[in-house]
């Protein structure tokens, strides 16, 4: 037997949209956590493989990329495993999604750079950018939209310097795309 879907009264109607509006509002929260994790250590690790690379004999000098982002991964998973959401909204989804692919296509672009022997600085800035930028669209938040159009403003601006310095630029472009917008983000009242 077919049971018959509720008829909304058009209060309860705007009451339902409502709702869903206040919790389309509470979906960023976890992520103001992540841009300032992500940030934190992305701009760490490309100031240590600047500074191990040019300023000393360390022959290991990408060492800081691999460990830094292993502590990121796993920080990101248990800040997620941690949230208490007994159920996840559409935004929260599509940007785990994004963030996701997103994960995969920086790991295949560093190997890809590394089986090529050219740095992976350029590509993953526009990766960073993609990811930020529609992340800032999606929740309509503009700091994190204009740090998306930072890391591909900085990727194209890479393309014009020598490569020792492009892991300067890359952590110009997480100070502004992923720090600058997660500490306004932290400031949101949702």
């Amino acid at each position: 037997m077919k049971q018959a879907e509720p008829v909304l009264t058009p209060a309860e109607s705007l009451q339902l949209i409502a709702g869903v509006m206040a919790d389309s509002r509470h979906t960023f929260r976890p992520w103001r956590f992540v841009f300032l994790l992500w940030g934190w250590l992305i701009a760490a690790a490309s100031l240590f493989f600047f500074f191990l690379k040019e300023y000393t004999d360390f022959r290991a000098y990408f060492l800081p990329f691999p460990l830094l982002v292993a502590v990121g991964v796993l920080l990101t998973i248990r800040h997620f495993r941690q949230q208490k959401h007994n159920s996840e909204g559409y935004a929260d989804h599509y940007v785990k999604q994004l963030w996701t692919v997103l994960g995969i296509a920086f790991m295949v672009v560093v190997l890809v750079s590394i089986i090529r022997q050219v740095p992976p600085f350029t590509y993953t800035m526009v990766l960073g950018g993609i990811g930020t930028l529609v992340t800032g669209r999606l929740i309509r938040f503009g700091p994190l939209v204009a740090g998306g159009v930072f890391f591909l403003a900085l990727a194209v601006g890479s393309v014009f310097i020598p490569d020792a310095y492009k892991p300067l630029l890359q952590a110009a472009a997480v100070i502004l795309g992923y720090l600058a917008p997660g500490y306004l983000l932290k400031k949101v009242k949702a």
